[in-house]
């Protein structure tokens, strides 16, 4: 960074300043807790026994360390190909018509609370509105540091057992919606998107109208004719920044498709697409006859549906880190 000519090539030096970020993000609070550690183990040795005002201090001190140790480990749990990049995340309404679409609707809001408490910036790349309430497809741009790593727990099918606000008899209604998590895959990845493969068809966005809608034909769709794959963007007024970012959509669904291809054979499993119903599901969200939000495939579970709705999502992301960590040992 100190070169002179550094700063001339934009992309690059974004590429590196980004790497310096998530560097840091890891040296800087290993130091600082060495360094705290160096400063309680003086402490401890020049602490009397019969101090049991210093005693209890040190106690608390203890407490604190233990738990920026474990958030420091929790870190050093996401250390994946991809998992400091930058995610790109999509919820799909499923089986439940209105209902599913409302739930779809409530997941949105839960992820950006969750990317809102991590300091992560959220682009609406593309929605498509219910017919009565709620969503139907969302696909969102999450920018910031590990935020794939973070989310990355998310992809699959996420079920919801509630008292339906739809229903005039207040009868119990379950819910689904999944949800695909990819990362944002940088320039350097090498993965060849021909023109001649594409076929690009530009449209006018949709959406409820006023000042945040576009009024003019910039709405870009892609689809890749080779694989099927399509995506689209209208989250920008300009056709050209449409085009690039479902481009680069496109490039990260195409290097996922491929790394699942190569691994076919190691997860036979799993390799049969789940539909979006019951038995299915990842997660389930009860909040009747009780509240319990639980993780089927790591067994977490809370009685706090609504801070889980809120986008306290940490306990979940740590229990599937560390099962991915127990089974690649």
């Amino acid at each position: 960074m100190a070169q002179k000519d550094f700063w001339q090539g934009n992309q690059l030096a974004t590429k590196v300043v980004n790497e310096l970020k998530i560097l840091k993000s890891k040296l800087e609070p290993f130091c600082a807790l060495s360094s705290r550690l160096k400063d309680f183990r003086e402490l401890l040795e020049i602490t009397s026994p019969d101090d049991s005002s210093s005693i209890s201090e040190l106690s608390k001190d203890q407490g604190l360390l233990l738990e920026d140790l474990d958030a420091l480990e929790f870190k050093f749990f996401l250390s994946g190909e991809f998992d400091a990049n930058s995610a790109i995340l999509s919820i799909n309404s499923g089986a439940g018509g209105t209902e599913s679409c409302d739930w779809a609707n409530m997941l949105l809001r839960m992820y950006c609370r969750f990317a809102e408490s991590k300091g992560y910036k959220v682009k609406t790349v593309d929605i498509l509105e219910g017919e009565e309430a709620g969503i139907k497809n969302v696909t969102l741009l999450i920018e910031g540091p590990y935020a794939y790593g973070y989310l990355k727990c998310e992809s699959g099918v996420h079920r919801l057992v509630r008292i339906s606000p739809f229903d005039a008899n207040k009868r119990r209604h379950t819910s689904f919606a999944s949800v695909d998590t990819l990362p944002q895959i940088e320039n350097n990845i090498d993965i060849k998107v021909e023109e001649k493969d594409l076929r690009i068809d530009v449209y006018r966005s949709s959406g409820a109208g006023g000042q945040s809608v576009n009024t003019t034909d910039s709405a870009v769709r892609i689809t890749h004719l080779p694989s099927g794959l399509v995506v689209q963007c209208q989250n920008e007024r300009s056709q050209y920044q449409n085009k690039q970012t479902a481009l680069g959509i496109l490039k990260a669904r195409l290097y996922e498709l491929e790394r699942k291809k190569r691994e076919e054979k190691l997860q036979a499993a799993y390799a049969k697409k789940q539909k979006i119903e019951w038995g299915s599901q990842v997660r389930s969200y009860v909040m009747h006859p009780y509240s319990m939000v639980k993780d089927h495939r790591t067994e977490h579970e809370t009685g706090n549906v609504q801070a889980v709705l809120d986008g306290k999502l940490d306990g979940f992301v740590e229990a599937y880190l560390k099962m991915q960590k127990t089974m690649s040992s």
